[in-house]
């Protein structure tokens, strides 16, 4: 259609629906239900888009016209709507709406809703929201719904129909324009005639109003008679229990299948309904919270299933209100009083009135109201000496009950009583009264001379005691006390008193006695002295004079006088009276300067206002200069002492301390220190020393005489020094240790000549040897002891001479200069440590075969210093000495005149002290010692440890240490088996004695050399019952993967292992660890070896192939090393043969497949000149042939984990955890390993103890315990077992 036709088209369907409407307008005066029946009806709307808005406003006058045919109200028919689409939504409930024109009203705002059409939806949301007693729903009404749909349902709409119609609820279908008839017969409820419509067009369904509102009206009519024919009602109504707020309700069961009774229950005179609902089995309620003396109507209907009974009616009147009963008033004061009642059952709370009793006036009513546990209350604020009348109501909500009235008259102003007085004086006297009452607000004190009339009044407070002051001696006053209340003021008690006399002065004292002065002090006789007169004069020799009368007295709140006298015993005038400003308050003063050792009177005369009061006298005497007492020495120490004295009792200035050595020249030293100190330190003093010691006081007037006495510092020295071992060039000294000392300072020097030596050693050394002296000189020895302060005491000293030089050599044959090196130790590169016994019971001579066999020991080995063997040398006794460090030479010359050298120490055997020593202080960083270098320690000794050797022997050997042991004469055979490494017939080595050293020599160098061989160090495994070394490489220590060293690592991260105590290394994908070859295989790889791990792939483990281990050349070529594929559950070992060609082979089968599953497994790879084995858990499980391997370059690189597709710099690595890490050079390991470290694997018996744990070993067993209580049973083991 073109723009005009299409406007036409549109002009004329609207004039078709305004003459449809005005028509549908003119006959709206159609057919009304008259039944009496009421009923809920519900009426579901399509609102989706097929409707469309035009058709819509035809459905909204097709629903009010049907509304309009119903007696809409809340107790008639109630009407709800609901609209749906693709989803359904309320519009308005049953009980939304309560009148016919607010239903018709909402119809017209109905809007539009729009969407898809899904009924059964929509049929079964009314089911369960529209249909409900809260949506307005009610029982035994008749349920009608009504369905408006213009197409065919979207969803299933049989089972929602179903629900309704099980429900009681009658359906209409009626059907426009696409609707599916079917579909609306199987929606609607029988018979098919009276409940399905269908029409063509939404402008004919006007035609459908009248038949259908016919056939709901009719329908509503015969469910409401099957209703009531089937709903009996309750029977035999009874109220019963009938009080002023309830009654109980009782009737008889009404028959049939009653689910719920209701009781609906309002005032007779009108009120709002009320209803109470309980279940089908009871037949009694009680209905409470009514109202007193009101008459209720009572109905009780039966609730059915779906519907209701007619109601059972009744009635009956509540009774009165109680009211209370025994009102009492007590406890009744001039402003309070008490009410008090018996309460009254079920009020809710109780209301007071109370007012006075006025004659004409009428008074105001006040109103306390108290809760319903409250039956006794306090009224306050009363007037006093007033009849009140007082009224108490019971309240129930707010219903008030028949009051109860009485009266009482409250209590007159009660006054105080009792005043009496205390505490006079002759210008004051104390009050006291008892209190009138508690609810007095204060109390005023009014008093005047009996023969006076001026009269004083104080308003003192809340107190019931008043201090009168400012009164005049001797005086008779007369005392009034009111006490004063809220409501006025009560009659006075009156009394009366007399003042006493003015009192002399109190106590005149002196003290605080010195040389030249003391303090006068006294009490003060009375309160109102204005001031005081005192006087003092000398009373020693001479006439005593009234100096009163010759001093000049000026007052200023004291009264002092000035006089001079002369005094014979000082042939000088001295003033004896002088004048100060001082507070009226004061009690005492200081007298000064006085005359030492003198008598002086003194006078004291209070002044008040009517005048001069009684004086008082005083004798008080200066003490002479004295000097301090009880000299005391205490605290001597080397360097100091402390002396201390008892201070005199004048005060003094200070005091002067005057010491000087006695037993040693030196001069006296004088300090001084203040007059509060009677103790002092003297420091800085010689040991071992008299002093004579005084001390002085020191007094403005003078000095006292010394008080005397000496003391002696401790001897700071050592003693019984004495010389042994005195050669041509060297002599050792011994003494006896000083128990304070923390170190000594040996010093020895010819006694012809300047070339001195000194050395600082530690506090527990008891000797030294002096070498490099010259032969035939004559030495002096000295030996200081020092303290831990610097302090040094005087030297103990000897004299020695050493030996001639011999005129001829001796008849041996002298050593070589420098001894060939062997042929086995030519490749040897080691850390190597000779621990050296040096106790007394080696001697002198054995010693010096002890160094010829160092000599030839260290002699046969080749290069000396970093690119070979270094070697360091300690001696031990009680404690281990140094002699030099691992990196102290680097030439086999320099080396050799060293051990020539070494010193013998002597002393005891503590051999466990010396190992830890060398760990401590050899094998370390500064020592000297190299990464990646085996690490050799060779003990000599000739006896048993007086220490234990094991714990530190056992550490030493768990951390790769590999520790000879060399007995002789008495040493302990299983001590050195503790403390060598395993097996101990390449590690240990006993001979009778000292000469027998050369039957070892051979065998022992060929042994130390092999383990210092750097292709294949020695290393311990633990993976059997004891440590056992082996020739070969802890990978772990050599790429840092160690708990002290892992954090320092990119990419690294420590977690737990197969066991808590041992600790794996997770390589994150960016880790690629790396280290140079010729750090970790400087010789390259042995032609027999076995590469032990012990690993576990994770989830994020890569699929494409990786290499647990590879060695590159320079070019990242690769030369060896052992691959897992993830992707292919394969391993290949690969290398390049001895003509340089480049061999793999691969394993796979179920046990190489156990490696990728996710768990901790140990992989041995065995390659000899002939084949590769592979060992999965300790267990062989695959053999290939290969040929002997060509050596490798050492210019590259060892990496962990690298991926095989990486190429140039752009390496990566693959994730997975590694726990252990060993090439051992040999074949034969992989079947001796127990695979201790896998949980499944481990057997106690035949493993070491796990790090950290408990273990019992034969040298820690204890005594044997008491034999157990017999028993008659035994048990057989087949595999005994002895642990230790």
């Amino acid at each position: 259609l073109d723009k005009k036709s299409f406007s036409l088209y549109h002009l004329f369907h609207c004039c078709l629906l305004y003459d449809f409407l005005l028509y549908f307008v003119v006959d709206m005066e159609g057919f009304m239900c008259k039944t009496p029946a009421i009923a809920d009806i519900v009426i579901l709307v399509d609102g989706s888009w097929s409707i469309g808005r035009i058709n819509f406003r035809l459905v909204r006058t097709f629903l009010e016209n049907l509304v309009r045919a119903f007696s809409v109200d809340f107790d008639k028919t109630r009407i709800g709507l609901a609209q749906y689409s693709g989803d359904p939504r309320i519009e308005w409930h049953l009980n939304t709406h309560s009148s016919k024109e607010a239903v018709i009203e909402a119809v017209k705002n109905l809007p539009y809703k729009g969407g898809n059409t899904l009924t059964g939806l929509a049929l079964t949301f009314i089911l369960e929201n529209s249909f409900k007693p809260e949506s307005g729903s009610r029982p035994g009404v008749p349920k009608i719904g009504i369905l408006i749909t213009d197409g065919k349902s979207q969803d299933d709409v049989i089972p929602p129909a179903q629900s309704l119609k099980d429900a009681g609820i009658e359906l209409f279908a009626i059907g426009v324009k696409n609707a599916d008839e079917n579909e609306l017969k199987a929606i609607a409820s029988p018979p098919e005639e009276t409940h399905v419509y269908n029409v063509a067009d939404f402008s004919v369904m006007s035609d459908i109003v009248e038949g259908l509102t016919k056939g709901v009206c009719d329908r509503v009519d015969q469910l409401d008679k099957q209703i009531k024919d089937s709903l009996a009602p309750p029977r035999d109504l009874v109220i019963a229990d009938i009080t002023a707020r309830s009654f109980r309700v009782t009737w008889t069961h009404a028959t049939g299948q009653v689910e719920k009774y209701r009781v609906v229950y309002y005032p007779a005179s009108g009120g709002q309904p009320e209803e109470k609902v309980v279940q089908g089995t009871d037949n009694s309620v009680e209905l409470n919270y009514l109202n007193s003396l009101t008459e209720y109507q009572v109905a009780v209907f039966a609730i059915y299933r779906s519907s209701a009974s007619q109601a059972l009616r009744g009635s009956a009147t509540t009774l009165a209100l109680p009211s209370v009963n025994n009102l009492e008033l007590h406890d009744i004061t001039h402003s309070t009083m008490r009410v008090r009642w018996r309460a009254a059952i079920g009020a809710t709370g109780y209301m007071i009135l109370y007012a006075p009793l006025t004659e004409g006036e009428s008074a105001d009513e006040k109103e306390v109201k108290v809760a319903d546990s409250v039956n006794e209350v306090e009224l306050e604020g009363l007037s006093p000496d007033t009849e009140y009348t007082v009224t108490v109501y019971a309240m129930y909500g707010e219903e008030a009950s028949d009051p109860m009235t009485s009266q009482e008259t409250t209590l007159p102003l009660i006054p105080a009583r009792n005043l009496r007085f205390s505490e006079v004086d002759h210008s004051s006297a104390r009050l006291t009264w008892e209190s009138a009452s508690r609810l007095v607000r204060g109390y005023r004190v009014m008093y005047v001379k009996t023969n006076g009339v001026q009269t004083t009044e104080v308003d003192v407070g809340k107190v019931t005691t008043y201090l009168l002051k400012n009164l005049t001696s001797l005086t008779e006053y007369t005392v009034g006390v009111f006490a004063i209340y809220d409501e006025g003021e009560a009659e006075a008690v009156t009394e009366s008193f007399t003042t006493k006399v003015v009192p002399d002065p109190l106590d005149l004292k002196s003290s605080d006695i010195t040389a030249e002065s003391f303090r006068v002090s006294w009490q003060h006789p009375a309160t109102d002295v204005t001031l005081y007169r005192i006087t003092w004069t000398s009373t020693d020799g001479g006439d005593s004079k009234d100096v009163g009368s010759r001093c000049e007295c000026i007052e200023v709140g004291f009264i002092f006088c000035l006089s001079k006298t002369t005094n014979k015993h000082h042939n000088d005038e001295h003033l004896l009276c002088f004048q100060r400003t001082v507070p009226p308050a004061q009690n005492s003063i200081v007298l000064q300067p006085l005359l030492s050792d003198t008598e002086y009177k003194i006078t004291l005369i209070p002044v008040y206002p009517e005048g001069d009061g009684p004086v008082a006298s005083q004798v008080g005497r200066t003490l002479p200069l004295s000097a301090p007492k009880n000299l005391r020495v205490s605290e001597e120490w080397y360097n100091r002492f402390r002396i201390s004295w008892d201070v005199p009792p004048s005060p003094t200035m200070g005091y002067r301390v005057v010491y000087q050595p006695l037993s040693a020249p030196g001069p006296a030293l004088e300090t001084f220190v203040g007059e509060d100190v009677n103790t002092m330190l003297i420091v800085n003093l010689l040991s071992g020393t008299e002093y004579s010691v005084k001390v002085i006081a020191s007094y403005t007037t003078g000095s006292s005489e010394a008080l005397s006495g000496r003391a002696k510092t401790l001897y700071l020295g050592v003693t019984n020094l004495s010389t042994y071992q005195v050669r041509m060039t060297s002599v050792c000294a011994q003494w006896q240790t000083h128990r304070h000392a923390s170190a000594y300072r040996a010093v020895i020097q010819p006694l012809l000549g300047d070339q001195k030596q000194e050395i600082r050693l530690g506090a527990g050394s008891n000797l030294h040897c002096f070498s490099n002296l010259k032969p035939n000189t004559e030495y002096k020895i000295s030996v200081y002891a020092q303290l831990q302060d610097g302090t040094e005491g005087p030297a103990a000293t000897a004299t020695v001479k050493t030996c001639e030089a011999p005129t001829k050599p001796p008849a041996t044959t002298p050593l070589p200069t420098i001894p060939a090196a062997k042929e086995v130790c030519r490749a040897a590169k080691a850390d190597l440590v000779f621990l050296v016994d040096g106790s007394w019971s080696i001697g002198d001579d054995n010693f010096l075969k002890i160094i010829r066999f160092l000599y030839s020991t260290v002699g046969a080995l080749d290069r000396i210093g970093p690119d070979g063997t270094q070697v360091a040398i300690a001696q031990f006794s009680d404690d281990a000495r140094t002699e030099f460090k691992l990196n102290s030479y680097t030439n086999k010359e320099r080396l050799l005149d060293a051990v020539n050298k070494i010193s013998y120490k002597g002393g005891n055997t503590k051999t466990g002290r010396a190992i830890q020593h060398v760990k401590e202080n050899i094998f370390t960083a500064e020592g000297g010692v190299r990464r990646g270098i085996p690490n050799v320690l060779v003990v000599l000794t000739d006896g048993r440890s007086q220490d234990d050797v094991n714990k530190v022997s056992k550490e030493m050997q768990m951390e790769g240490y590999i520790v000879f042991a060399i007995g002789f004469a008495d040493a302990d055979y299983g001590e050195l088996v503790s403390i060598a490494s395993k097996p101990s017939d390449r590690h240990v080595f006993f001979v009778d004695d000292l000469d027998a050293f050369q039957k070892i020599e051979e065998k022992l160098v060929t042994f130390v050399c092999e383990a210092a061989t750097a292709t294949c160090p020695s290393v311990p495994m633990s993976g059997i019952l004891f440590v056992l070394v082996f020739l070969g490489f802890r990978m772990m220590e050599l790429f840092g993967l160690v708990e002290d060293r892992y954090n320092s690592i990119y990419g690294v991260s420590m977690v737990p292992g197969t066991f808590n105590a041992f600790p794996s290394f997770h390589l994150h994908s960016n880790a690629l660890l790396a280290q140079p070859t010729r750090f970790i295989h400087p010789e390259g790889l042995p032609s027999d070896y076995t590469i032990s791990l012990l690993f576990r792939l994770l989830h994020d483990t890569p699929e494409e192939p990786f290499a647990l281990w590879e060695i590159l050349n320079k070019n990242n070529e690769p030369l060896a090393g052992v691959i897992l594929d993830n992707g292919g559950k394969t391993l290949t070992f690969f290398n390049n043969d001895y003509k340089g060609d480049f061999q793999t082979v691969t394993f796979e089968g179920p046990e190489i497949k156990k490696l990728f599953f996710g768990s901790f497994h140990k992989l041995h790879v065995a390659i000899s000149k002939t084949s590769a084995k592979v060992f999965v858990d300790c267990k062989m499980v695959s053999e290939r042939s290969i040929n002997a391997a060509g050596n490798i370059t050492t210019e590259g690189l060892e990496v962990l984990g690298r991926m095989v597709r990486s190429r140039g710099n752009k390496d990566n690595s693959a994730t997975f955890q590694l726990q252990n890490f060993d090439i051992v050079c040999s074949t034969s390991w992989a079947s001796r390993d127990k695979c201790c470290e896998l949980p499944g694997l481990r057997k106690e018996a035949e493993c070491p103890a796990l790090p950290k744990a408990c273990t019992c070993t034969q040298d820690s067993k204890g005594p044997p315990g008491p034999p157990g209580v017999p028993v008659s049973h035994t048990h057989t083991h087949s595999n005994p077992i002895q642990l230790h």
